[in-house]
């Protein structure tokens, strides 16, 4: 029996030897590996902790002791070697593992997490939660050093270390988020130094060196020597000290002779302390070492070549929105463009090729991301920020206070929108129609296809004011595409087709499905009219008057939440212009936290397929006829 196979909790891993920890280590990653080769998944951060995860449950009484992961996405070892072996083949499938944390599924996932930063504040709480109840067990938090961008860590190192609680964060330090780490704390991390000071005095103390008669050269070679040495003692834990930490590092987190004892005796010190873990992204997959961005969340892959299985014959709907804003930024030199650390994800590496002094990476701080669009269009830049839907809503009141009150023309592509598989509960764009509709000088829209993305991709940057282009995840329908992207008239939707039993007014990727429905619901002797709304705000309030009008009833679809979204925007509509006696039904996202699975299973669950609109057509149709005899 391998050794894996004989831990079914950390207790188990207690009785194993030190020694027979770099076996198991090849066990975690071999089946990890192959796991995400069939699932896809986060390959490359999860081998880079195996080591870590390892040390921490031996040394560690969990689950009784806690260890939160930020961000979670990198706890698939740690979900090897609590029980979850024998399901470890579900992950990210529906109704299998969670590919993050989960506290629903077993006591040792201690707090949700999809989004980075929020490892140590959640662990402030722990350590003050048990502080409260006179409780003795020890608070672990690891995060990634690309978690060191987010203000949100830092705001909670900060509280930590004004407290004086028993309390360890451990700093995994592999160069990397998702993409290479950028900005001042990555530097810094990395022990450069920077300032008028250190230069100038540098630069004095070299000159001064080499004035010494016959031996200057070789004092200032040794002086070099020692100023490297410096750097490495000093300068990493300048900061963490500075916040009441005490620093430990850095060590090496592949190494068990460094990391067992230096983490045992951590965890005995008293305070706030910080132990600076250097790992490797990838380790032991030669392809996920090489490309640690691409292997970051891969789709399944071939575990000989690690070239992913499937190539898809069409661009996705992300491709197509930054090919069009290439094309954009070469006739405007005002266009920029703003990622939180997520240039591949939203396929922005294209305009960052083209254009690299136009394209700003500000690490995972999408609060800034956003006040930082609003002071370069405040200046006459047209700034443009592609943003999974999840992720802009941490920055919710830039949005409104730094953008919207000041009616600045920034455009948000919110990439994402709607349902995106594995990733599921943390990851959903469900919410961005409901949580930007009622903001004042907000325009929002959803193309139907690839093709109208294009043309809203113009619209956004010719409009002067504050903009939301809103596409899913996924490859495009494969439509035919116009030769030039062209401006759409801001709040105008389109009758995609005309009748009078009922109207399917659909946004987005919705609309495709609801014409299929139609022709259904038509071939079974149905008059169908079909609404292309393409703006959530403003609504095209003459269109959905002059369609409710003339049917029977309206059904209104959207890939969103039905609370406060399209649906909702279109019954205020009606009820402004006394329409309410025209039964209206919305087809959208539930009032739940929608679970993993793959797009088309989940769409097909939550009657947003053709078959699904279909169904809820007839019955409203038949409801409505019913009612119309009773009457």
């Amino acid at each position: 029996m391998s050794l894996l196979h004989r831990i079914e909790s950390p207790a188990d891993l207690k009785q194993l030897t030190p020694e027979e920890f770099p076996q198991l280590c090849q066990e975690i990653r071999d089946c990890i590996i192959a796991t995400i080769s069939q699932a896809g998944g986060h390959l490359a951060s999860n081998l880079g902790v195996v080591e870590l995860t390892i040390a921490l449950h031996y040394l560690l009484n969990t689950p009784d002791d806690q260890i939160v992961w930020d961000t979670s996405n990198q706890a698939y070892a740690h979900k090897l070697l609590t029980g979850r072996r024998d399901q470890f083949h579900t992950l990210r499938q529906f109704g299998g593992l969670s590919g993050f944390c989960k506290r629903e599924e077993s006591p040792y996932d201690t707090f949700n997490a999809g989004h980075a930063g929020t490892g140590v504040s959640a662990a402030v709480g722990f350590v003050e939660a048990y502080a409260q109840q006179a409780q003795p067990h020890k608070v672990v938090c690891v995060v990634g050093d690309g978690a060191m961008t987010s203000g949100m860590t830092l705001e909670g190192l900060q509280q930590a270390g004004s407290l004086h609680k028993d309390f360890v964060v451990i700093l995994n330090d592999n160069q990397m988020s998702i993409s290479k780490n950028v900005g001042a704390i990555s530097a810094y991390l990395n022990r450069t130094f920077t300032g008028e000071f250190y230069a100038r005095l540098k630069e004095e103390t070299s000159q001064l060196l080499e004035a010494i008669p016959q031996i200057g050269g070789s004092v200032k070679k040794m002086a070099v020597r020692a100023e490297e040495l410096a750097k490495g003692l000093i300068l990493p834990g300048l900061l963490f000290e500075e916040l009441g930490f005490r620093y430990v590092g850095p060590i090496d987190g592949h190494n068990f002779e460094h990391l067992l004892p230096t983490l045992e005796n951590v965890l005995k010190l008293k305070g706030p302390t910080l132990l600076h873990v250097i790992t490797k992204k990838g380790l032991g997959y030669e392809p996920a070492m090489k490309n640690p961005v691409w292997f970051h969340a891969c789709p399944p892959f071939d575990l000989q070549t690690g070239k992913p299985r499937k190539t898809a014959a069409r661009p996705s709907y992300s491709a197509v929105a930054m090919n069009t804003l290439c094309g954009l930024a070469r006739e405007d030199s005002r266009i920029v463009a703003i990622t939180a650390a997520m240039c591949e994800g939203t396929g922005l590496t294209a305009f960052e090729k083209e254009f690299p002094t136009r394209l700003y990476d500000v690490g995972i701080a999408e609060q800034h991301a956003v006040t930082f669009a609003a002071g370069l269009a405040a200046q006459g830049m047209k700034p443009v920020v592609p943003m999974y839907s999840t992720f802009l809503q941490r920055a919710y009141d830039q949005v409104v206070h730094d953008v919207a009150t000041q009616n600045l023309p920034v455009a948000f592509c919110i990439d994402r929108g709607g349902l995106v598989a594995e990733d599921g509960t943390t990851h959903h764009g469900a919410f961005d129609f409901a949580y930007l509709r009622h903001i004042p000088n907000m325009t929002i829209m959803a193309p139907k296809d690839e093709n109208e993305l294009q043309h809203m991709m113009k619209t956004c940057l010719n409009h002067d004011g504050p903009t939301a282009l809103r596409y899913p995840r996924g490859i495009s329908l494969g439509v035919e595409m116009d030769p030039q992207p062209m401006e759409l008239p801001i709040g105008t939707g389109e009758l995609l087709r005309d009748g009078e039993d009922i109207a399917l007014i659909a946004v987005g990727v919705t609309v495709h499905q609801a014409m299929k429905a139609a022709e259904r619901l038509e071939q079974e002797g149905m008059s169908v009219a079909v609404v292309n709304a393409r703006f959530v705000k403003p609504l095209d309030g003459a269109l959905i008057s002059a369609v409710a009008k003339h049917v029977k009833c309206l059904l209104t679809v959207e890939e969103s939440s039905r609370q406060g979204g399209f649906g909702s925007a279109v019954l205020e509509w009606l009820s402004d212009e006394s329409l309410v006696h025209v039964p209206t039904r919305i087809i959208g996202l539930p009032d739940w936290y929608i679970e993993q699975g793959p797009q088309d299973l989940l769409r097909e669950k939550y009657g947003l397929t053709a078959d699904g609109i279909y169904e809820q057509a007839k019955q409203l149709l038949t409801q409505v006829s019913v009612q119309s005899i009773l009457r």
